[in-house]
């Protein structure tokens, strides 16, 4: 397929209002045309994630320019046209792909910057679970959080999509990782991923256990996508030059907490969403995957954690699986 002979619509979900899954309407679209410096991608996958719920909720802090309609931040699959300006990218190119949005249809328009090739050895349909979380954790972990080699790294929330990534990209840069699920089967989840002791936050105060287990080294950086409560109990945590980084607040960001501990351990507090970052932004986070991370999918160290893989028609049950956190990993669409 190519430009020439693209088709003129396309099946996609939409959101016809604010609401529910069942808002989510499965329907004919438009097919998409690339604009200077992007790319048409025939999507093989799209990941789901909680923004595309909260998007559909009505709840989402959108950005100005981002598409309303139809939801879906990632993809993978084949580039079918190049628009102007375009030429490391060629049709025939299978990438992976941060998109503003729009993703959950047969085709999909992503910036050329924020295209990723697909790793070595890694199915076409499972690197549409990378992008969205890889990125996200990258920037959070490794730049903002400044985690380096030799550190203890605590993983909120390890079997979510963020979490899988951050235990995974911590170890394979030399962390210690401590990480926290809401079951024995998630713990041994995060074991499996490389976590060195994962906490069964229903059964056990994630707090004592590790502080337990870190000792006198204590806890350097930690990944937060639940705020509220926990946010406390991490200021407590964190040793001197700590780092406490927020991707999500799922349990709110409001709360009170003694901040005096944020002078006298010079700690930082900090945390960013990606959606919100420019494309010559996220452009050079992809390039910064493709140079430092990409390569170590080779010998197993970085893999795709699929949890499910629905058809792009079932896209309501797969954001009710989301919002059930019943999932170890990401949760993907397929035309």
């Amino acid at each position: 397929m190519t430009a020439s002979n693209l088709p003129a619509t396309m099946k996609a979900v939409a959101i016809e209002r604010p609401g529910g899954t069942e808002v989510l309407r499965y329907g004919d679209v438009p097919v998409p045309r690339p604009g200077r410096r992007e790319v048409l991608i025939q999507v093989a996958a799209a990941g789901v994630n909680r923004a595309d719920v909260m998007q559909r909720q009505g709840t989402y802090p959108m950005p100005p320019d981002a598409p309303t309609d139809i939801p879906g931040l990632e993809v993978s699959g084949t580039i079918v046209a190049v628009g102007e300006g375009v030429a490391s990218l060629h049709v025939g190119d299978e990438v992976c792909a941060l998109l503003l949005g729009r993703g959950y249809a047969e085709f999909a328009v992503a910036p050329a910057e924020q295209c990723l090739p697909v790793p070595a050895g890694v199915a076409l349909v499972d690197a549409a679970a990378l992008p969205e979380t890889f990125c996200t954790v990258w920037t959070n972990l490794i730049e903002r959080g400044r985690m380096r080699a030799g550190e203890t790294v605590l993983v909120q929330g390890g079997t979510s999509g963020i979490g899988v990534t951050a235990i995974m990209l911590a170890k394979a840069f030399g962390a210690t990782v401590i990480a926290t699920a809401g079951s024995d089967e998630k713990c041994e989840a995060c074991r499996a991923l490389g976590a060195d002791l994962a906490i069964n936050y229903r059964r056990t105060d994630f707090q004592q256990a590790a502080e337990a287990f870190a000792g006198e080294r204590g806890i350097d950086v930690i990944i937060d996508i639940v705020g509220g409560d926990y946010i406390p109990k991490e200021l407590d945590l964190l040793k001197r030059e700590g780092r406490l980084v927020f991707i999500a607040q799922q349990a709110g960001g409001r709360v009170e907490a003694d901040f005096y501990q944020i002078i006298i351990k010079h700690l930082t507090v900090t945390g960013s969403t990606l959606r919100s970052r420019t494309v010559a932004e996220k452009g050079a986070i992809c390039r910064e995957l493709e140079r430092h991370a990409w390569p170590l999918f080779a010998d197993d160290r970085l893999k795709p954690v699929v949890h499910r893989v629905y058809p792009l028609a079932e896209a309501a049950q797969a954001h009710a699986l989301l919002e059930s956190n019943a999932h170890i990993g990401k949760i993907l669409l397929r035309p």
